[in-house]
């Protein structure tokens, strides 16, 4: 890319001195500059260079956190620099550190009056617990642990940094209802995984840091997967720090529940728990450093308003011996948006630099929990977000659908209508007058059983009414398998919508007036 960087910026240096009628077109008041004279900077031989690099065995599938993720950051940093495009950031580094626990379930011992229950059998447990010690001195016991309009299990009680015990089911009124609702069906309270889920969150806002919940049968339901989850190394997950959950849940059996409390089946107000209890919860979860990459073009009138370009340049890492090399998901992405800037550099060397300021932003773990962009939103924007104008996110865009091989010329548009009307016009003239894609809507139905809307990095900015455009071919027999490789890519295509991308930015970042956003987000 450099050289090619170099070769682009005399030639367009001469356009710039010169009078190329294909550059500008003068108007009483102002230059209009032809976009396309940067946008053919963007090609298919550049981009296929960058991403047999970046989507190579060498950079290991850039697992979150892995040392091909490090490698794959270092590499978006170092192109950076050849093209001359800087970070934003105060420190002058490219990387913006997003704090990540690797949360794994917690070694539990629990003892009652001498007798020592089994892991997997008598329960099991989950969350980012902190190393700790449990005695019955340091529990509350909280009935049915329900918190609705019309039933209470928290009435007079203060359960915040303790350890609450509750057990499953609902009180039922004499005539067989459920007390919550008044009616003989099941209701959240009291069926499995459901009950389960609300009675966590009600403990979770009244400020419990441990969870006992005595369920028999849903025990036995996850007892089995679980161990195995644990012997296989798949009982970890990735998450933002301090998002994860850190409160600790136990479940546990009957015959648990009744050594700690030997009434708790009948009883929901009592306090006579077993006075020679110990449960030991020792942390296994580990911390995980990863990175965003971030570079910055400053806008020449209108600085302080941001677009932001995204992909993530994070994929599946190695799994039983063999590469995720995620050429298409999102190699294709990542290499878009170091031709883009590319691209806006040599206007900027040409004196023609975007009005707004844009931030090209790689993101990290995406394929975790879309955690780099929810990191850089909900966590640490570095441009503040009501002046982020738009997002257009790229992930994916080197394929073919198969149920597109017959029009080949294509990218599925996801989101563009959603938040601002603008934004939609916008994308579609950029398209008509200069790239001629044919844009597909498909995805971009409310009703989506695959909810791609929800599933990628621009949703995190969507949620925060930042207007969106998701740029995505589709899926394929190649998706999040070790197939997905660099030599399946169709560059041709990957070139095409690069530029459309590019010239969207490019109307975005130059237009007179900043787009509005006219609809709610959802």
């Amino acid at each position: 890319m450099k050289k090619s960087l170099i070769i682009a910026s005399i030639a367009l240096s001469i356009f710039a001195c010169g009078s190329s009628p294909q550059q500008t077109t003068k108007t009483e008041n102002t230059v209009s500059v032809d976009p396309t004279v940067y946008g053919n900077s963007i090609t298919s031989d550049e981009l296929k260079e960058l991403l047999y690099t970046f989507a190579s065995d060498e950079f290991e599938g850039r697992d979150t956190g892995s040392k091909g993720q490090k490698m794959a950051v270092e590499f978006l940093k170092d192109q950076y620099i050849a093209l001359g495009v800087p970070s934003p950031l105060s420190n002058g580094s490219y990387f913006q550190n997003v704090p990540l626990l690797n949360q794994k379930s917690p070694e539990t011992d629990i003892t009652v009056n001498g007798v020592t229950f089994e892991n997997y059998t008598d329960f099991v447990t989950a969350g980012a617990a902190s190393t700790q010690t449990i005695t019955a001195s340091d529990i509350v016991y909280a009935g049915y642990g329900i918190e609705a309009e019309n039933y209470s299990s928290y009435t007079g009680l203060d359960v915040k940094d303790k350890i609450v015990l509750i057990k499953a089911g609902e009180p039922k009124n004499a005539d067989g209802t459920y007390v919550t609702s008044g009616s003989k069906e099941d209701t959240k309270w009291s069926v499995g995984r459901q009950a389960l889920s609300s009675k966590r969150e009600v403990a979770k806002t009244k400020g419990a840091k441990v969870l006992l919940v005595m369920d028999e049968a849903y025990l036995k339901m996850v007892s089995n997967f679980m161990q195995a989850a644990a012997k296989s190394g798949r009982d970890s997950r990735i998450g933002l720090k301090d998002k994860q959950d850190a409160m600790v849940q136990v479940l546990i059996s009957d015959k648990v529940g009744k050594a700690i409390l030997a009434d708790i089946q009948t009883n929901e107000k009592s306090k006579n728990l077993a006075t020679n209890l110990e449960i030991k919860v020792t942390s296994n979860s580990e911390d995980v450093n990863s990175e965003n990459v971030l570079a910055f073009i400053k806008g020449s009138e209108k600085p302080d308003e941001i677009l932001v370009l995204s992909a993530h340049l994070d994929h599946e890492g190695i799994k039983d011996g063999e590469i995720y090399n995620g050429a298409d998901d999102d190699g294709s992405g990542t290499v878009a948006l170091l031709e883009i800037a590319e691209a806006f550099k040599l206007a900027k060397d040409a004196g023609h630099g975007p009005k707004r300021s844009i931030l090209f932003l790689h993101v990290t773990g995406e394929e975790k929990g879309l955690l780099g962009s929810s990191y850089y939103t909900d966590v640490e924007p570095i441009f503040p977000l009501e002046n982020t104008i738009a997002n257009l996110n790229i992930d994916m865009i080197g394929r073919i659908d198969p149920k597109r091989e017959g029009d080949r010329n294509y990218v599925y548009l996801i989101g563009s209508d959603k938040l601002s009307t603008d934004l939609h016009k916008v994308s579609e003239e950029a398209n008509k007058k200069y790239a001629n894609v044919t844009l597909d809507y498909t995805f971009n139905d409310e009703n989506d059983p695959n909810r791609f809307y929800y599933r990628s990095d621009h949703y995190n900015f969507a949620k925060n009414n930042v207007p969106v455009i998701f740029y995505f071919n589709g899926t394929h027999d190649d998706y999040h398998r070790p197939s997905d490789t660099p030599d399946k890519i169709e560059y041709d295509l990957l070139e095409n919508r690069t530029k459309l991308v590019f010239y969207t930015a490019w109307e975005l970042a130059n237009r007179k007036d900043r787009i509005i956003v006219d609809k709610i987000s959802q």
